[in-house]
Formats: C-alpha cells, structure tokens, sequence
C-alpha cells in the first residue's frame, strides 16, 4: 500500500493576514478540493485563536459540512493540531488558566472523533516549549488527565517538541502510555542541528507521525524555513531511519510556501520530492 501523504491546513490557499500557518477562515472549504486536485491524501485540521469564530469543528453543522465535503472530494482528515496550545501554552500559566485550557484540549477529543480523527498533535515548541523540569512537569499531569479521554475516544496524543534526543526520551519514559507518541518534524530537527540517527536511537519507537519541511540552521541560530531539499535536512538519512522504524503511517507536508495562488503546482512538485525518497 502507497504511503498516504497530506498537507497541514493553510498550505492550499495564500496566508491570511500575513499568517505563515493558520486556520483558513476564508477558504477552508476551497482547500479540501484542492487537496484532491493536488494528489494528496489527507488534510492536518488546525485549531488555533485566530480561527476558532469560523472553524466548523465547533458546530454540529460545522461538522456536518466539512464531513460531506470531505466525502464529495474525498480527502480524510485523520489529525488535528492544536495550534491553540501555541496561543495559550499549558504552561508558565496560572492553575486557573491551565485548567481552562485543558478544558479546550479536551473538546478536540470529542472535536476529533466526530471527523475521524486518529490523533491530536500537540505543540510543544515555540511559545510552549518547555524549558524547566517544573514546566515538563506540568505538561506531564496534563497528558497524563487526558489520557482517559484519549482512549475513550480513540484518539492518539503526539507531541512535537523541540528537546534534545535524550531529554525527550526522558519525557516519554515518565508517561509509557501507547496513546501517547511521537510527532516527529524533520524541519524542527533540522533548524535545531539534532541528528536523524541519534533521535531515532533514542525515541524512535515512540513516533506515531511525521510532519515534513526543511529548515535551514543558520550560524546567528535562527531557522528559516526552505523547500524541500534546499535546508539542513539530511532527508537521505531521515528516510533511512523512518524505514527502520517499519514506519506505516503518513507525511504531513508542512514544507515552505511557493508563490500564492500557485498552491496546488508547488504542493505537486514537493510530494514528488517525497516520493522520491521514499517510494
């Protein structure tokens, strides 16, 4: 069987407001054909701030619409990623304010499982990164009060972090729950200096999916995001390591934008470059 590909929500249509990725209040709907029309298998939801007045995920109608036009056109929406967590992080925050926002990141549960949702990616870089035990800590509880819901509803918990191989390893060792795994982004990665072969050592049993872009590591330590091939991903190496791992799941594409409008002819040439490497 082909490995499905898809693309993180946003990447179909010109960012708005100056948005690199966000929620596509005014086109969400446009891109799901456009996925068709792209060759791509699947659409990575994104709940964040900025779109959360328009996103359907939070009506029953809304539902019902994007499933029949995910049906119409035949795209699938197997993930959400709770962008939201990078407006209001679990952490360096009140009591009150993380229960309030786990109370968000237990709606995407219910959210999910209305749309077919396998897994919810949860960020865990950026604004929430965690930089101290006490921070790790907290996100830990977190996880650890979802997990009921995640197996009631089915659905995977992947974090995407931003720790050192061995540091991450030490995370997920403090929660071996099979419902929580691993998003692993080669763009993160490669912006962050880590190496395929020394995190796949350490956690590579964990990941559960798979987020792909480049990113070029610069020597003042800012990344920018690059096409596929044009970063510091060593993707020869990133492939090898995947398959070792007897990786089944898919690619989210998240790779840098083309020219707005030319959306579908850019994504085209970038699942080329994946299959490339990997079929």
């Amino acid at each position: 069987m082909q490995t499905k590909i898809g693309i993180m929500q946003g990447r179909l249509s010109p960012p708005e407001d100056g948005r690199f990725q966000s929620f596509p209040r005014n086109s969400w709907r446009q891109e799901i054909a456009r996925a068709r029309d792209a060759g791509l298998d699947y659409i990575e939801w994104i709940y964040d701030e900025y779109g959360h007045t328009a996103n359907p995920l939070t009506t029953e109608e809304g539902i019902a619409e994007l499933n029949a036009l995910k049906e119409l056109y035949g795209v699938a929406t197997p993930a959400i990623c709770a962008d939201w967590l990078m407006d209001f992080p679990l952490i360096r925050c009140t009591e009150q304010e993380r229960l309030q926002r786990t109370i968000v990141l237990h709606r995407l549960f219910r959210w999910g499982q209305r749309i077919g949702a396998t897994r919810l990616v949860l960020p865990f870089v950026d604004a929430s990164s965690m930089h101290t035990e006490e921070e790790r800590h907290d996100v830990l509880r977190v996880l650890e009060q979802a997990l009921p819901l995640a197996e009631e509803t089915g659905i995977e918990m992947h974090l995407e972090a931003d720790l050192c191989p061995d540091d991450f390893a030490r995370f997920l060792a403090a929660i071996p729950h099979s419902m929580v795994k691993v998003n692993y982004d080669t763009g993160n990665s490669s912006g962050l200096g880590y190496i395929a072969r020394e995190e796949f050592a350490a956690y590579g049993a964990r990941i559960g999916s798979i987020h792909i872009k480049d990113r070029l590591r610069k020597p003042d330590g800012s990344v920018a995001t690059m096409p596929l091939g044009q970063g510091s991903a060593d993707f020869e190496d990133v492939f090898s390591r995947i398959r070792s791992i007897d990786y089944r799941g898919g690619f989210t594409l998240q790779a840098a934008r083309g020219v707005a409008g030319d959306e579908v002819n850019w994504l085209r040439q970038q699942i080329a470059f994946v299959r490339s490497h990997w079929d």
